[in-house]
């Protein structure tokens, strides 16, 4: 089964559409959902969440419609939004208190756990803490009510890369359990590649691939040479370039270059540059 299948998925606004948008996440996997500012990643989490009602298209959590089964899949589903939307004037431990009654699977001693795990005062208000305390406290929430989803959106961003690196590895640790399955969003792809299986990239509202990381790896390569050595290339190895003060860098599909080529490995930071580029220009 897949934790997340979404078909055909469209939205539009005045300024914005979400296009036809096709993804599954396997389940006991994480899916990095990629894309710059505007891309339509906060856009697609509250479509997935029904916070927002798409146009056309499908999206089934857990194998459950999320419009038709949507009040009992959030036992299921953890979720840590950009904005964490905990009132201002409570403190931890009045959070756990309310969240008991929230959700059935609620367990104070896991909840007890992150907390200290992370650090957070018990009594401290949540407006007196920091952005990276907030996220933390979100996290915990979305931890302590057994979820076999999380669906976490901008989780990282503004966070020091420390805290950053703690949050990773706990996301790690969570789909250790191979029933259990994360979409994250982020701009941070370098963040993202660390831990990610599946990378999905959006750009202006259209999905330009999804597929595992490891697999894109294996694709694609850069590598760096003159107009003449590029030109000598068959156009359909050449996925884009760049032209710098030394030369040109292009991405190349690996199984379409001759081996006499020094092909250097690629990022998916700067596989991702190439290709929201690429789009632009098309």
């Amino acid at each position: 089964m897949n934790a997340i299948e979404i078909k055909n998925l469209t939205k539009s606004y005045k300024d914005f559409s979400l296009n036809d948008l096709t993804l599954s996440l396997p389940q006991g996997c994480i899916m990095s959902l990629v894309g710059e500012n505007g891309a339509g990643k906060s856009t697609t989490i509250k479509l997935i969440l029904d916070m927002v009602k798409r146009d056309r298209g499908t999206i089934f959590l857990l194998g459950k419609d999320n419009q038709e089964n949507m009040r009992l899949t959030k036992e299921e589903i953890g979720v840590v939004l950009d904005d964490v939307g905990i009132s201002e004037c409570l403190t931890p431990v009045q959070v756990g208190n309310i969240m008991k009654y929230s959700f059935k699977n609620w367990n104070d001693k896991i909840y007890a756990r992150y907390l200290n795990a992370f650090s957070l005062p018990e009594t401290k208000k949540f407006k007196e803490f920091s952005r990276g305390m907030k996220m933390k406290l979100g996290i915990a929430v979305a931890l302590s009510h057994n979820p076999k989803l999380l669906i976490l959106d901008e989780a990282t961003s503004g966070l020091d890369p420390v805290i950053r690196d703690e949050i990773l590895d706990i996301f790690s640790e969570f789909t250790r359990d191979e029933t259990h399955s994360i979409l994250i969003s982020s701009h941070i792809v370098s963040d993202l590649e660390k831990i990610c299986d599946y990378i999905a990239f959006l750009h202006k509202g259209n999905l330009l691939l999804c597929e595992e990381k490891d697999a894109l790896k294996e694709q694609y390569g850069i590598i760096r040479c003159t107009a003449e050595q590029l030109a000598a290339l068959s156009p359909s190895a050449i996925y884009g370039t760049k032209q710098n003060a030394y030369g040109i860098e292009a991405v190349i599909k690996r199984n379409e270059v001759p081996p006499n080529i020094n092909i250097s490995p690629i990022d998916i930071e700067q596989l991702f540059v190439f290709m929201a580029k690429e789009a632009c220009v098309k």
